[in-house]
């Protein structure tokens, strides 16, 4: 299995804050990344009814899946299940930015663990669902409880309140705990996903590469793509950006298919060059005489090596994506601060 440098997809996600005390909460909504969705709850017992009760659905690793059957087998007819695969589906993928209530899931409970009506490890083991990652906050003298919590598996993480960088940690640790909240269904596509062309997932000096361009574009939440392969990419405003990456192989391969195309010299002279790279949206990404305007769909290419060689070139608000009723993350964000960030919705 390999280990993933980018994320098949990510989204941001809400963290619950619970505590009884109406003062740390007030202090601490100051304190968090400005850029976090949250929720806090005075009442534990709200927080768990919220939490238990919400039904912003979670993605999980099967809907990616489906049954590969080869039909062509003899066999086939006499034994439906004896010769299939699993075959991952990399469009199903990037249709998740579609799914309107995405932010809404919470993915991280950050938990005071001394609390009247019900202590922090009580909540914890209230929450149903296994995919939401535990933060306990304690005080210097519950330190050992929390500790035997953590080995048992009952929280993801510990703070101590006291500690005088208890605020960057806990950033921190959100910021962890929020990746891991996808932890699971990564692990299940690895295994799909390692035999394919998408090795710059894994490739250590192009996940650096990757992170700068999230940064300097303002990217948070993006989306495995194909045809062709890369990463879709939007930032809080909803602004889509197309980070197409080819490999050496996959640039002699639209060579090839714009030459048994009869594709303009020019074309082919900029395709051998390596210069560019080509977005061929309306054909699976490769070459068609339809393309009147070729040097509309090429775009300037940039070297990076790594494991392998690479070109990419990012494309802003690239078609072939049904993005424009898309809801963005700075719109929740939004919403939350008029509602207060108090609670998290039940169903609807």
């Amino acid at each position: 299995m390999r280990t993933y440098e980018i994320q098949p997809f990510f989204f941001p996600t809400t963290v619950a804050v619970v505590d009884d005390s109406a003062a740390f909460l007030a202090n601490l909504s100051l304190q968090l990344d400005s850029r976090l969705a949250f929720r806090l709850f005075q009442s534990p017992i709200d927080a768990v009814i919220a939490l238990n009760g919400g039904d912003a659905i979670a993605p999980e690793a099967e809907q990616f899946f489906s049954l590969y059957r080869n039909r062509e087998d003899p066999t086939y007819a006499h034994d439906t299940y004896a010769h299939h695969v699993i075959d991952v589906s990399l469009d199903l993928i990037h249709r998740e930015v579609h799914n309107e209530r995405r932010f809404e899931q919470v993915s991280v409970a950050v938990v005071d663990f001394d609390m009247p009506e019900i202590d922090g490890l009580e909540l914890c083991r209230s929450i149903r669902n296994p995919a939401i990652r535990k933060i306990l906050l304690t005080g210097k003298a519950d330190e050992r409880v929390a500790v035997r919590a953590f080995n048992q598996g009952l929280i993801d993480r510990f703070i101590v309140k006291q500690d005088a960088e208890v605020i960057p940690t806990l950033n921190r640790a959100i910021g962890d705990m929020q990746l891991a909240y996808f932890g699971q269904i990564e692990r299940m596509l690895s295994d799909a996903l390692s035999i394919g062309s998408h090795t710059f997932l894994c490739d250590p000096v192009f996940a650096q590469r990757f992170r700068e361009i999230r940064e300097e574009l303002g990217i948070v939440e993006h989306y495995l793509a194909c045809t062709p392969d890369g990463v879709l990419m939007l930032d809080s405003s909803g602004t889509s950006y197309l980070l197409i990456v080819q490999t050496e192989e996959m640039m002699r391969a639209s060579y090839e298919i714009a030459y048994d195309q009869a594709a303009p010299e020019a074309l082919l002279t900029e395709l051998r060059s390596g210069r560019a790279v080509p977005y061929f949206w309306g054909t699976s990404g490769n070459y068609s005489p339809v393309y009147k305007n070729w040097r509309a769909c090429l775009h300037p290419a940039t070297e990076c090596r790594g494991k392998d060689w690479y070109v990419y070139a990012v494309v802003k608000n690239p078609a072939g994506f049904n993005l424009k009723y898309v809801s963005s993350y700075g719109e929740y964000l939004d919403r939350l601060d008029e509602e207060g960030r108090e609670g998290i919705p039940g169903p609807t």
